[in-house]
Protein backbone atom coordinates (compact mmCIF):
# COMPACT_ATOMS: atom_id res chain seq x y z
CA UNK A 1 0.00 0.00 0.00
CA UNK A 2 1.46 3.32 -1.06
CA UNK A 3 1.30 6.62 0.76
CA UNK A 4 -0.78 8.07 -2.07
CA UNK A 5 -3.44 5.44 -1.48
CA UNK A 6 -3.88 6.54 2.12
CA UNK A 7 -5.41 9.93 1.34
CA UNK A 8 -4.07 13.30 2.44
CA UNK A 9 -4.95 14.40 5.98
CA UNK A 10 -6.06 18.00 6.10
CA UNK A 11 -4.01 19.24 9.07
CA UNK A 12 -0.30 19.51 9.69
CA UNK A 13 1.57 19.59 12.97
CA UNK A 14 3.27 22.86 13.88
CA UNK A 15 6.34 22.82 16.09
CA UNK A 16 7.00 25.99 18.00
CA UNK A 17 3.54 27.50 18.22
CA UNK A 18 2.31 28.22 21.69
CA UNK A 19 -1.33 27.32 20.96
CA UNK A 20 -3.45 25.64 18.31
CA UNK A 21 -4.02 27.92 15.35
CA UNK A 22 -6.07 27.61 12.17
CA UNK A 23 -6.86 23.94 12.63
CA UNK A 24 -3.31 22.78 13.17
CA UNK A 25 -2.02 20.85 16.17
CA UNK A 26 0.41 22.95 18.18
CA UNK A 27 3.66 21.84 19.75
CA UNK A 28 4.56 24.65 22.11
CA UNK A 29 8.31 25.12 22.40
CA UNK A 30 8.90 26.54 25.87
CA UNK A 31 12.67 26.24 26.23
CA UNK A 32 14.43 29.56 26.66
CA UNK A 33 15.85 31.39 23.69
CA UNK A 34 19.35 30.95 25.04
CA UNK A 35 19.03 27.19 25.37
CA UNK A 36 17.43 26.90 21.95
CA UNK A 37 20.19 28.88 20.29
CA UNK A 38 22.84 26.84 22.09
CA UNK A 39 21.34 23.53 20.97
CA UNK A 40 20.66 24.27 17.35
CA UNK A 41 17.21 25.80 17.61
CA UNK A 42 15.74 29.25 17.58
CA UNK A 43 14.65 31.34 20.49
CA UNK A 44 11.14 32.38 19.56
CA UNK A 45 7.73 30.74 19.85
CA UNK A 46 6.81 31.32 16.22
CA UNK A 47 5.58 28.14 14.48
CA UNK A 48 7.82 25.85 12.45
CA UNK A 49 5.66 24.03 9.92
CA UNK A 50 6.79 20.43 9.63
CA UNK A 51 5.59 17.64 7.39
CA UNK A 52 3.50 15.74 9.94
CA UNK A 53 -0.08 14.94 8.98
CA UNK A 54 -2.77 14.90 11.66
CA UNK A 55 -3.71 12.30 12.74
CA UNK A 56 -0.07 11.25 12.78
CA UNK A 57 0.51 7.52 12.42
CA UNK A 58 3.48 6.30 14.44
CA UNK A 59 4.92 2.89 13.59
CA UNK A 60 5.18 1.31 17.05
CA UNK A 61 8.61 -0.35 17.21
CA UNK A 62 8.37 -0.34 13.43
CA UNK A 63 5.63 -2.73 12.30
CA UNK A 64 5.62 -5.11 15.23
CA UNK A 65 2.26 -6.49 14.11
CA UNK A 66 4.01 -7.99 11.09
CA UNK A 67 7.73 -8.30 11.85
CA UNK A 68 9.81 -8.85 15.01
CA UNK A 69 9.97 -5.48 16.75
CA UNK A 70 12.92 -3.12 16.59
CA UNK A 71 14.59 -4.67 13.57
CA UNK A 72 15.57 -2.97 10.35
CA UNK A 73 13.02 -5.22 8.67
CA UNK A 74 10.29 -3.89 10.95
CA UNK A 75 11.36 -0.28 10.39
CA UNK A 76 11.59 -0.69 6.62
CA UNK A 77 8.13 -2.18 6.36
CA UNK A 78 6.70 0.68 8.43
CA UNK A 79 8.30 3.18 6.06
CA UNK A 80 7.10 1.28 2.99
CA UNK A 81 3.55 1.22 4.39
CA UNK A 82 3.67 4.98 4.78
CA UNK A 83 3.98 5.45 8.55
CA UNK A 84 4.61 9.12 9.30
CA UNK A 85 7.08 8.42 12.11
CA UNK A 86 8.90 5.23 13.13
CA UNK A 87 9.69 4.50 16.77
CA UNK A 88 12.95 3.33 18.34
CA UNK A 89 13.47 2.43 22.01
CA UNK A 90 17.06 2.80 23.19
CA UNK A 91 19.09 0.83 25.73
CA UNK A 92 22.90 0.69 26.12
CA UNK A 93 25.47 -2.03 25.74
CA UNK A 94 28.25 -2.53 28.27
CA UNK A 95 30.61 -0.50 26.11
CA UNK A 96 28.18 2.40 25.79
CA UNK A 97 26.56 1.88 22.38
CA UNK A 98 22.86 2.63 22.05
CA UNK A 99 20.87 -0.25 20.57
CA UNK A 100 17.21 -0.59 19.68
CA UNK A 101 15.32 -2.87 22.07
CA UNK A 102 12.10 -2.25 23.94
CA UNK A 103 13.76 -3.49 27.12
CA UNK A 104 17.28 -4.18 28.26
CA UNK A 105 16.07 -7.71 29.10
CA UNK A 106 16.58 -9.41 25.74
CA UNK A 107 15.42 -12.88 26.78
CA UNK A 108 12.17 -12.73 24.81
CA UNK A 109 13.34 -10.67 21.82
CA UNK A 110 16.58 -12.43 20.83
CA UNK A 111 17.95 -15.97 20.56
CA UNK A 112 20.39 -15.37 23.43
CA UNK A 113 19.14 -18.43 25.34
CA UNK A 114 20.34 -20.61 22.45
CA UNK A 115 23.94 -19.34 22.82
CA UNK A 116 25.78 -21.58 25.30
CA UNK A 117 28.69 -19.13 25.39
CA UNK A 118 26.41 -16.64 27.14
CA UNK A 119 24.72 -19.05 29.55
CA UNK A 120 26.63 -17.57 32.50
CA UNK A 121 25.32 -14.07 31.67
CA UNK A 122 21.82 -15.04 32.79
CA UNK A 123 21.14 -13.17 35.99
CA UNK A 124 18.49 -11.51 38.15
CA UNK A 125 18.26 -7.73 38.35
CA UNK A 126 15.86 -5.17 39.72
CA UNK A 127 14.92 -2.61 37.07
CA UNK A 128 12.60 0.20 38.11
CA UNK A 129 11.52 -1.78 41.14
CA UNK A 130 10.76 -4.98 39.22
CA UNK A 131 12.79 -8.16 39.66
CA UNK A 132 13.72 -9.71 36.31
CA UNK A 133 15.68 -12.84 35.45
CA UNK A 134 17.28 -13.09 32.04
CA UNK A 135 19.97 -11.59 29.84
CA UNK A 136 20.52 -7.82 29.73
CA UNK A 137 22.09 -5.58 27.10
CA UNK A 138 24.31 -3.81 29.64
CA UNK A 139 26.14 -7.11 30.23
CA UNK A 140 27.13 -7.46 26.56
CA UNK A 141 29.55 -5.56 24.38
CA UNK A 142 28.20 -4.46 21.03
CA UNK A 143 30.33 -7.09 19.29
CA UNK A 144 28.80 -9.79 21.47
CA UNK A 145 25.29 -8.50 20.97
CA UNK A 146 25.79 -8.57 17.22
CA UNK A 147 26.20 -12.35 17.34
CA UNK A 148 22.55 -12.63 18.41
CA UNK A 149 19.47 -12.49 16.20
CA UNK A 150 16.09 -10.93 16.88
CA UNK A 151 12.91 -12.96 17.26
CA UNK A 152 9.19 -12.41 17.81
CA UNK A 153 8.42 -11.30 21.37
CA UNK A 154 4.88 -12.70 21.63
CA UNK A 155 4.81 -15.78 19.35
CA UNK A 156 1.60 -17.14 20.89
CA UNK A 157 -0.26 -14.06 19.62
CA UNK A 158 1.66 -13.40 16.44
CA UNK A 159 2.53 -16.82 15.12
CA UNK A 160 3.14 -15.62 11.56
CA UNK A 161 5.87 -13.27 12.76
CA UNK A 162 7.99 -16.25 13.84
CA UNK A 163 8.70 -16.84 10.15
CA UNK A 164 11.20 -13.97 10.47
CA UNK A 165 12.94 -15.18 13.64
CA UNK A 166 16.71 -15.02 13.19
CA UNK A 167 16.58 -12.91 10.05
CA UNK A 168 17.81 -9.61 11.52
CA UNK A 169 20.40 -8.41 14.03
CA UNK A 170 19.79 -6.06 16.91
CA UNK A 171 20.35 -2.66 15.27
CA UNK A 172 22.32 0.17 16.81
CA UNK A 173 20.69 3.58 16.81
CA UNK A 174 23.52 4.84 14.65
CA UNK A 175 22.67 2.18 12.06
CA UNK A 176 19.07 3.40 12.15
CA UNK A 177 20.21 6.99 11.63
CA UNK A 178 22.26 5.90 8.62
CA UNK A 179 19.31 3.91 7.27
CA UNK A 180 17.00 6.90 7.73
CA UNK A 181 19.44 9.17 5.90
CA UNK A 182 19.73 6.71 3.00
CA UNK A 183 15.99 6.27 2.72
CA UNK A 184 15.44 10.00 3.02
CA UNK A 185 17.74 10.68 0.10
CA UNK A 186 16.13 7.92 -1.95
CA UNK A 187 12.60 9.15 -1.28
CA UNK A 188 13.37 12.85 -1.45
CA UNK A 189 11.96 13.63 2.00
CA UNK A 190 13.10 13.09 5.60
CA UNK A 191 12.40 9.88 7.47
CA UNK A 192 10.98 10.80 10.85
CA UNK A 193 12.15 8.96 13.97
CA UNK A 194 10.44 8.81 17.38
CA UNK A 195 13.11 7.96 19.96
CA UNK A 196 12.56 6.79 23.54
CA UNK A 197 15.06 6.64 26.38
CA UNK A 198 14.29 3.45 28.33
CA UNK A 199 14.85 3.26 32.10
CA UNK A 200 17.10 6.34 32.11
CA UNK A 201 17.43 6.60 35.91
CA UNK A 202 18.41 2.94 36.16
CA UNK A 203 21.06 3.28 33.48
CA UNK A 204 22.45 6.51 34.85
CA UNK A 205 22.80 4.73 38.18
CA UNK A 206 25.11 2.12 36.64
CA UNK A 207 27.18 4.66 34.74
CA UNK A 208 25.46 4.29 31.36
CA UNK A 209 23.50 7.52 31.00
CA UNK A 210 21.42 7.61 27.83
CA UNK A 211 20.83 11.27 27.11
CA UNK A 212 24.41 12.39 26.42
CA UNK A 213 25.29 9.68 23.87
CA UNK A 214 21.88 10.15 22.26
CA UNK A 215 22.44 13.89 21.92
CA UNK A 216 25.92 13.23 20.52
CA UNK A 217 24.50 10.99 17.80
CA UNK A 218 21.75 13.46 16.97
CA UNK A 219 24.35 16.18 16.55
CA UNK A 220 26.57 13.94 14.43
CA UNK A 221 23.71 13.28 12.03
CA UNK A 222 22.29 16.81 12.08
CA UNK A 223 19.09 15.87 13.91
CA UNK A 224 19.52 18.08 16.98
CA UNK A 225 17.67 21.17 15.79
CA UNK A 226 14.13 22.38 16.46
CA UNK A 227 13.07 21.46 12.93
CA UNK A 228 14.89 18.14 12.74
CA UNK A 229 12.75 15.10 11.81
CA UNK A 230 12.99 13.58 15.29
CA UNK A 231 10.75 13.50 18.35
CA UNK A 232 12.27 12.42 21.68
CA UNK A 233 10.24 10.71 24.38
CA UNK A 234 10.53 9.16 27.83
CA UNK A 235 8.36 7.91 30.67
CA UNK A 236 10.66 9.86 33.00
CA UNK A 237 10.08 13.64 32.91
CA UNK A 238 13.63 14.14 34.22
CA UNK A 239 15.05 12.50 31.12
CA UNK A 240 12.96 14.78 28.91
CA UNK A 241 14.24 17.79 30.86
CA UNK A 242 17.83 16.62 30.50
CA UNK A 243 17.35 16.19 26.74
CA UNK A 244 15.89 19.71 26.56
CA UNK A 245 19.20 21.05 27.83
CA UNK A 246 21.17 19.08 25.23
CA UNK A 247 19.22 19.38 21.97
CA UNK A 248 16.38 21.46 20.55
CA UNK A 249 14.36 18.64 18.98
CA UNK A 250 10.70 18.31 20.06
CA UNK A 251 10.01 16.23 23.17
CA UNK A 252 7.15 14.15 24.52
CA UNK A 253 6.47 12.95 28.07
CA UNK A 254 5.03 9.43 28.08
CA UNK A 255 2.38 8.64 30.68
CA UNK A 256 1.41 5.25 32.08
CA UNK A 257 -2.00 4.42 33.49
CA UNK A 258 -3.85 5.98 36.38
CA UNK A 259 -2.29 5.35 39.78
CA UNK A 260 1.24 4.93 38.39
CA UNK A 261 4.26 7.12 39.00
CA UNK A 262 7.33 7.91 36.85
CA UNK A 263 10.33 6.00 38.18
CA UNK A 264 12.43 9.12 38.56
CA UNK A 265 9.68 10.48 40.82
CA UNK A 266 9.91 7.32 42.92
CA UNK A 267 13.66 7.75 43.27
CA UNK A 268 13.55 11.48 44.00
CA UNK A 269 10.60 11.30 46.38
CA UNK A 270 8.37 13.44 44.17
CA UNK A 271 4.85 12.67 45.45
CA UNK A 272 3.08 13.30 42.15
CA UNK A 273 1.52 10.47 40.18
CA UNK A 274 0.23 10.20 36.63
CA UNK A 275 -3.14 11.33 37.98
CA UNK A 276 -1.51 14.60 39.04
CA UNK A 277 0.33 15.06 35.75
CA UNK A 278 -2.84 14.84 33.66
CA UNK A 279 -4.49 17.63 35.64
CA UNK A 280 -4.17 21.19 34.30
CA UNK A 281 -1.35 22.06 36.73
CA UNK A 282 0.63 18.98 35.75
CA UNK A 283 0.07 19.61 32.06
CA UNK A 284 1.21 23.21 32.45
CA UNK A 285 4.37 21.99 34.18
CA UNK A 286 5.16 19.50 31.39
CA UNK A 287 4.53 22.20 28.78
CA UNK A 288 7.45 24.13 30.28
CA UNK A 289 9.93 21.60 28.86
CA UNK A 290 8.01 19.35 26.45
CA UNK A 291 5.84 19.87 23.41
CA UNK A 292 3.44 17.00 23.92
CA UNK A 293 2.41 13.95 25.89
CA UNK A 294 2.12 10.29 25.01
CA UNK A 295 -0.56 8.89 27.32
CA UNK A 296 -1.81 5.34 27.37
CA UNK A 297 -5.12 5.14 25.52
CA UNK A 298 -6.98 4.44 28.76
CA UNK A 299 -6.17 7.99 29.86
CA UNK A 300 -8.02 9.22 26.76
CA UNK A 301 -11.01 6.87 27.01
CA UNK A 302 -11.20 4.66 30.13
CA UNK A 303 -12.73 1.18 30.01
CA UNK A 304 -15.57 -0.03 32.17
CA UNK A 305 -15.57 -3.23 34.22
CA UNK A 306 -16.39 -5.26 31.11
CA UNK A 307 -13.47 -3.79 29.18
CA UNK A 308 -15.67 -1.64 26.95
CA UNK A 309 -14.92 2.00 26.17
CA UNK A 310 -16.56 4.43 28.58
CA UNK A 311 -16.85 8.22 28.33
CA UNK A 312 -13.73 10.11 27.22
CA UNK A 313 -11.84 12.12 29.82
CA UNK A 314 -11.05 15.81 29.44
CA UNK A 315 -7.35 15.10 28.82
CA UNK A 316 -7.38 16.00 25.13
CA UNK A 317 -9.06 19.32 25.78
CA UNK A 318 -6.90 20.09 28.81
CA UNK A 319 -3.63 19.21 27.06
CA UNK A 320 -4.51 21.24 23.98
CA UNK A 321 -5.28 24.19 26.26
CA UNK A 322 -1.61 24.06 27.31
CA UNK A 323 -0.39 23.85 23.70
CA UNK A 324 0.51 20.16 24.03
CA UNK A 325 -0.10 17.55 21.35
CA UNK A 326 -1.26 14.05 22.26
CA UNK A 327 0.21 10.90 20.74
CA UNK A 328 -1.36 8.07 22.76
CA UNK A 329 -0.35 4.40 22.63
CA UNK A 330 -0.94 1.64 21.46
CA UNK A 331 -3.47 0.40 18.90
CA UNK A 332 -3.18 -3.20 17.74
CA UNK A 333 -5.47 -5.19 15.44
CA UNK A 334 -5.78 -8.40 17.45
CA UNK A 335 -8.87 -9.03 19.59
CA UNK A 336 -6.82 -9.58 22.71
CA UNK A 337 -5.53 -5.99 22.57
CA UNK A 338 -8.78 -4.24 21.56
CA UNK A 339 -11.49 -2.83 23.82
CA UNK A 340 -14.14 -5.50 24.40
CA UNK A 341 -16.76 -3.72 22.28
CA UNK A 342 -14.53 -4.01 19.22
CA UNK A 343 -13.59 -7.68 19.53
CA UNK A 344 -15.00 -10.04 16.94
CA UNK A 345 -15.34 -13.81 17.28
CA UNK A 346 -13.82 -16.06 19.91
CA UNK A 347 -10.19 -16.25 18.74
CA UNK A 348 -8.16 -13.77 20.84
CA UNK A 349 -5.47 -13.63 18.16
CA UNK A 350 -7.81 -12.95 15.26
CA UNK A 351 -8.36 -9.39 14.06
CA UNK A 352 -11.25 -7.49 15.58
CA UNK A 353 -12.90 -4.24 14.50
CA UNK A 354 -9.74 -2.17 14.63
CA UNK A 355 -11.25 0.46 12.32
CA UNK A 356 -14.07 1.03 14.76
CA UNK A 357 -11.65 1.44 17.65
CA UNK A 358 -9.45 3.85 15.67
CA UNK A 359 -12.52 5.93 14.82
CA UNK A 360 -13.49 6.17 18.49
CA UNK A 361 -10.03 7.35 19.50
CA UNK A 362 -9.62 9.79 16.59
CA UNK A 363 -13.00 11.33 17.45
CA UNK A 364 -11.58 12.56 20.76
CA UNK A 365 -9.26 14.98 18.93
CA UNK A 366 -5.95 13.23 19.52
CA UNK A 367 -3.15 14.38 17.23
CA UNK A 368 -1.73 10.97 16.41
CA UNK A 369 -1.45 7.41 17.60
CA UNK A 370 1.09 4.63 18.01
CA UNK A 371 0.10 1.48 16.16
CA UNK A 372 1.63 -1.95 15.59
CA UNK A 373 -0.25 -1.99 12.27
CA UNK A 374 0.54 1.28 10.46
CA UNK A 375 -1.33 0.28 7.31
CA UNK A 376 -4.56 -0.14 9.26
CA UNK A 377 -3.93 3.11 11.13
CA UNK A 378 -3.33 5.03 7.89
CA UNK A 379 -6.56 3.80 6.34
CA UNK A 380 -8.43 4.66 9.53
CA UNK A 381 -6.86 8.14 9.56
CA UNK A 382 -7.85 8.65 5.93
CA UNK A 383 -11.43 7.56 6.73
CA UNK A 384 -11.55 9.99 9.66
CA UNK A 385 -10.19 12.89 7.59
CA UNK A 386 -12.60 12.20 4.72
CA UNK A 387 -15.58 12.39 7.06
CA UNK A 388 -14.62 15.73 8.59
Amino acid sequence: MTERAQGAPGRRTVIGAGAAVLGTAALGVTATAQAADRNGGHGGRGGHRLDLPVPTVIGHRGTSGYRPEHTLGSYQLALDMGAHIIEQDLVPTRDGHLVCRHENDITATTDVSAHPEFANRRTTKTVDGVSLTGWFTEDFTLAELKTLRAKERIPANRQKNTLYDGRWEVPTFEEVLRWADREGRRRGKPVWLYVETKHPTYFRGIGLGLEEPLAKLLRRYGRHRAQSPVILQSFEPGSVQRLARLVATPRIVLLSGTGTKPWDFEVSGDPRTTDDLVKPAGLKWMASFAQGIGPTLDLIIPKDAAGRLAEPTTLVRDAHAQGLVLHPYTMRNENTFLPADFRRGSDPNAYGDAFGAFAAYFATGIDGIFSDNPDTALLAAADFTAKK
